[in-house]
């Protein structure tokens, strides 16, 4: 073997031991970058975490503030927070049966409870009279709704928009003769139609200032004349073939 090729063997010897030492290098490099991307992938996911645990804590407390708004525009016209806390499981039921989606079910159940917000605007001398209402005391109560929107359609939240629409439409009826719009049918938000329903099932079951408790035989009897004038025939239907699981509610949420 001659000095030329000694020489050469030597040079990929030499080239050999400074990639194996750049290629070492390398895999350190790597090795190190893992580990610091690993701890920054930690701190992002605890980032993470918190601002997705704050979002939830600020949803809670919105929902609670809503439910608390509801029962105190309920305690102005001497009702009880079970109320609100049953037109709420009512509507959620009726949604699911209906066809809406989970989220749908679930805001409606947060948002009904405010259907009445705006009664807490009505004087009390209208609001708690025993015994019917004469024309112009009608027409001031019957301003509850709008006032009940106008309450709540400037915020951006979804869930105080969806309350303001609950708000403004439950005294909708199906046949248009309703208030404060006279919508009619399916032009009616589908919110709108359930909170009436269940509104008007709890109100009749209850005492009021101004009337005592219906029995449920004439509840049903009303409800069924109703149906496709007041109510959407199609949520009369689910009340009925599903009357046990409302009475079941009313019966676990009974006022004190």
């Amino acid at each position: 073997m001659d000095t030329h090729e000694n020489k050469l063997i030597a040079e990929i010897e030499t080239l050999q031991v400074e990639f194996s030492k750049t290629t070492n290098k390398l895999i350190k490099d790597v090795k190190r970058q893992d580990k610091i991307m690993a701890r920054s992938d930690k701190r992002q996911q605890k980032e993470y975490d918190e601002l997705m645990a704050l979002k939830v804590e600020i949803e809670e407390t919105q929902r609670e503030v809503v439910f608390t708004m509801g029962a105190i525009g309920e305690s102005r016209s001497k009702e009880t927070g079970n109320h609100v806390k049953r037109v709420a499981e009512y509507s959620y039921l009726l949604a699911k049966y209906y066809g809406l989606s989970e989220s749908e079910a679930e805001i409606l159940k947060q948002a009904s409870p405010m259907h009445d917000i705006g009664k807490v605007a009505i004087p009390d001398a209208v609001l708690n009279k025993p015994g019917r209402f004469n024309e112009e005391e009608r027409a001031i109560m019957d301003t509850h709704a709008q006032l009940g929107y106008d309450m709540l359609n400037h915020s951006s939240r979804p869930l105080l928009k969806m309350a303001s629409i609950v708000a403004y439409e439950h005294h909708e009826k199906w046949n248009g003769t309703g208030y404060p719009n006279r919508l009619k049918g399916e032009d009616i938000h589908i919110f709108g139609r359930i909170t009436a329903l269940a509104d008007v099932f709890d109100a009749l079951g209850s005492s009021r200032v101004y009337k005592e408790s219906w029995d449920d035989e004439r509840i049903f009897k009303m409800f069924k004349e109703e149906r496709g004038e007041h109510f959407d025939p199609k949520l009369i239907d689910i009340f009925f073939e599903n009357v046990a699981e409302f009475l079941a509610i009313r019966n676990s949420m009974k006022d004190i």
